[in-house]
């Protein structure tokens, strides 16, 4: 029986279709292959035995095998058979393995792979299953890989790694050579106060010692004379104006000999010297004051060099404020904790012209510096807060080291 010619027709027309569907895939197929051809990366699939099923120019390329070379060969045991350091790789734990075992998707960016000639390669790579969707569901067919060469980008990496580490290590050496610098510095600095105060404390005591006891002389000898020009009025008169220059020269050898060196600070110790110190000030700068001494009981003195450089912070915070501050009211607060480990505290606030930060940071700033560096060569800290017509806050918090009492 032969066909009718509407069956022969339509045979016709579906050999058409199929012709030009194939046509499709091939054409798809072609663009796919030139795209797997044209990229840098190498891209490789597996079957489910992981079998190179195709594997692209690049691939073949990075492990030295030619494509035909690859294909049909178990990948993990082609190039991921080793670990880095030479332990054998089980293919039961190779991530590719796991794409298409157990369809889990993978990103590796620190392993080796190895080309034909023995030597490895550092590579990043992924992996994803081939999965088909059916009409019973989805069914995993294998895995395609993509593997990159990052050998350079390691060994660049490495390097620097090596120059940060290099940076490091010359940074560490100069910061320790500043600290170290920072350290003598300090120290010398200690040292030229403790010589300068110690030249203070002999000029003072030599003018008391040579000056005073001549003013005294001086003051007797006039006096002597006075009383014995009762019958000379203008020589007695003179005589008086003579002893009144000389009490006016007392007074002020005593004010130098205090400003070189207190002898309240030696005879009864810093807190009393402190308590002095601010008496003066509110006497002689006439500003409205609230002041607070508390020392926690059982706490001495600090050691000589300590008690020093407190009491010569003190002074200048409170000189700054009579010099710049134009203040109307002052805040002192000095408190001491308790034993065994006493911390001083001192904070002064005045509510003066204030100063910017720049101004209290800069370097040419020598008595901030100055009471800065003291501070730090005992283990305290100083610091200073104020703004423009804002007035001003310091803050000292210093570790005191007690003398120990002598018996």
């Amino acid at each position: 029986m032969s066909a009718t010619p509407s069956a022969i027709q339509l045979d016709l027309q579906t050999q058409k279709h199929l012709s030009q569907a194939e046509r499709g895939a091939q054409l798809w197929r072609d663009r796919l292959d030139l795209l797997l051809e044209s990229t840098g990366d190498g891209i490789f699939g597996v079957d489910m035995q992981g079998n190179c099923i195709f594997i692209n120019r690049a691939a073949a390329d990075m492990i030295g095998y030619t494509p035909d070379e690859a294909l049909h060969q178990n990948m993990h045991h082609l190039i991921h058979h080793t670990h880095n350091d030479g332990s054998h790789y089980p293919v039961e734990h190779c991530p590719i393995f796991h794409a298409f075992s157990h369809g889990l998707p993978c990103h590796i960016e620190d392993e080796v792979l190895w080309r034909k000639d023995g030597s490895s390669f550092q590579a990043e790579y992924t992996s994803h299953p081939i999965v088909e969707h059916t009409a019973e569901g989805e069914i995993i067919l294998g895995a395609v890989a993509t593997i990159k060469d990052i050998s350079e980008r390691k060994r660049a990496e490495t390097l620097l790694k090596q120059a940060n580490d290099e940076l490091e290590r010359r940074v560490a050496e100069r910061t320790e050579e500043l600290t170290q610098a920072l350290a003598d510095l300090r120290e010398l600095a200690a040292y030229l106060e403790t010589v300068r105060e110690t030249e203070r404390t002999r000029i003072a005591r030599e003018i008391h010692d040579e000056l005073g006891s001549l003013l005294v002389a001086l003051k007797m000898d006039v006096n002597w004379l006075e009383k014995r020009l009762d019958d000379k009025p203008p020589l007695q008169q003179k005589c008086d104006n003579m002893g009144t220059l000389i009490d006016t020269a007392v007074d002020n050898v005593g004010r130098i000999i205090t400003d070189l060196r207190p002898s309240i600070l030696d005879h009864r110790g810093l807190w009393a010297a402190l308590s002095w110190q601010m008496q003066e000030f509110i006497k002689s700068a006439e500003v409205a004051s609230d002041i607070q001494l508390h020392v926690a009981a059982g706490v001495g003195n600090p050691e000589r060099g300590q008690a020093t450089a407190i009491f010569r912070i003190f002074q200048e915070i409170l000189s700054n404020i009579a010099r710049h501050a134009q203040a109307d009211a002052i805040t002192i607060r000095i408190l001491v904790d308790q034993p065994p480990d006493p911390v001083l505290y001192i904070e002064v606030y005045d509510d003066g012209v204030g100063a910017t930060r720049e101004e209290l940071n800069s370097p040419q700033s020598y008595g901030v510096v100055g009471m800065r560096e003291r501070a730090g060569y005992f283990g305290g800290k100083l610091t200073i807060n104020g703004l423009p017509g804002q007035g001003t806050c310091v803050k000292l918090v210093m570790p005191l080291m007690i003398q120990e009492e002598q018996e």
